[in-house]
């Protein structure tokens, strides 16, 4: 049975890669689940598929410096840019495939954390249109 630990996941958001900020990148999907039972479903719920989203969770090391993680998110608040998403840096293919698509970064939270704590920060971002997956 074949295994994988992630260890050089690729992410780019808005045509920048921020591989070298990201410590976790997740992609989800799902389908709204709409109700379509009847009295001709004998006594069983009936359902199908409605609208689909998605989501990107990522946690990025912070980096206030020029032309670093800060100056590269702060332009993007507020509008939708296209993203990728690989397991690894790889070149796509059947073994590392990407999901692309565009998000809207809704939020930036630049500061968070305690005293001692590393300078992170957890977005998530919903997807805007369709989500593809392609291995070429």
């Amino acid at each position: 049975m074949p295994k994988m630990v992630l260890t050089s996941e690729y992410l780019s958001i808005g045509g920048t890669d921020l591989s070298n900020f990201t410590s976790k990148a997740e992609v989800a999907v799902e389908v709204e689940e709409k109700d379509v039972t009847t009295y001709g479903s004998a006594g069983w719920k009936e359902v199908i598929g409605g609208l689909k989203s998605g989501t990107i969770a990522i946690e990025f090391k912070q980096d206030f410096a020029a032309s670093q993680l800060d100056s590269i998110m702060w332009p993007l608040f507020g509008t939708v840019v296209a993203f990728e998403v690989r397991p690894t840096s790889a070149v796509v293919g059947t073994s590392n495939p990407k999901w692309t698509g565009s998000l809207l970064v809704k939020a930036w939270n630049p500061i968070t954390g305690s005293v001692g704590d590393e300078a992170s920060v957890s977005v998530s971002y919903p997807t805007s249109g369709a989500v593809t997956r392609a291995t070429a």
